[in-house]
């Protein structure tokens, strides 16, 4: 099936679409425009950020948690008010937040890297009940942040490496053990961007420059591929009543004008609808 396009804004930088089931609305962002965009029924919808925004979670039924380039802040969907609620990487001007994903025990992992992507500037953190912790650094471009259905295991990626980790979680969903290799993408020149896992458990990752979702079982084997009219696919997102509209964004940036012109759609959110059934994100325990 051919994707749709779900709205036609383009995003310089396309990111963190997160689908809200009870307000039935997908969230996301174009970062290096410091926008927020949704859509109400056919109501587009735009917030201007101030900074770099990446990333949104869920606290309740009218408010997200964003992740920016400063900070974690409380945002209210009905009134667009934000409220500062905790600094990330404040005191270091190098970084913005880029991938996030909130885990199945409501920790919300967040991703941060060179705003020029600066090689190993970046870190992934957590927070969960309060408390915000750094997992590890020298990451160059975080991205691919999911979880198996059961919270048992993390997926997070340096798209720099062309790699994609895999970590075991313990009962409240902090890392134990070391990380270890799921998928090494180097040889095929695939770049590994955001990721999400369906019901079944399969790796569904956007790769940057592929015009492709390419999906891989638990064991990191290869399953097939939805493709996108657009290089550079940044992040795919489980929505719609059922959850089983596949949402993806993508972006400009990295594109020549001849590049735009072949491909003018570079930069807008896409629907699929496939049969595919994700899972409704986790609200996030602050």
């Amino acid at each position: 099936m051919t994707a749709e396009i779900f709205d036609d804004r383009a995003c310089f930088l396309g990111e963190g679409p997160l689908w809200h089931p009870g307000r039935q609305q997908l969230f996301w962002f174009d970062i290096i425009n410091r926008k927020l965009l949704s859509r109400k029924g056919d109501t587009a919808l735009e917030w201007d950020m101030g900074e770099h925004a990446s990333a949104a979670a869920i606290v309740d039924e009218r408010r997200l948690l964003i992740a920016s380039e400063s900070g974690l802040s409380l945002f209210d969907a009905d009134t667009g008010a934000r409220e500062a609620y905790m600094p990330l990487e404040a005191d270091n001007p190098v970084t913005r937040s880029n991938d996030s994903r909130v885990d199945p025990h409501g920790g919300f992992w967040i991703g941060t890297m060179g705003k020029s992507a600066e090689s190993g500037a970046g870190s992934y953190w957590r927070l969960y009940k309060g408390e915000l912790r750094q997992l590890c650094g020298g990451i160059t471009i975080p991205n691919a942040t999911c979880f198996l259905p059961d919270g048992s295991e993390a997926f997070f990626s340096d798209t720099a490496l062309g790699l994609v980790w895999r970590q075991k979680l313990d009962g409240d969903g902090w890392p134990v053990a070391e990380r270890e290799i799921y998928l090494d993408l180097k040889a095929e020149g695939l770049n590994p961007d955001g990721a999400v896992i369906d019901a079944e458990g399969l790796f569904w990752n956007a790769q940057w420059g592929a015009s492709r979702l390419a999906a891989y079982d638990r064991d990191g084997k290869f399953v097939r591929t939805l493709d996108l009219p657009a290089a550079h696919v940044t992040c795919p997102a489980f929505g719609g009543a059922d959850l089983t509209d596949l949402y993806c964004t993508s972006a400009q940036e990295g594109l020549s004008a001849e590049d735009l012109a072949a491909q003018p759609h570079a930069g807008k959110t896409f629907v699929l609808r496939e049969g595919i059934r994700g899972l409704a994100e986790t609200p996030v325990r602050l």
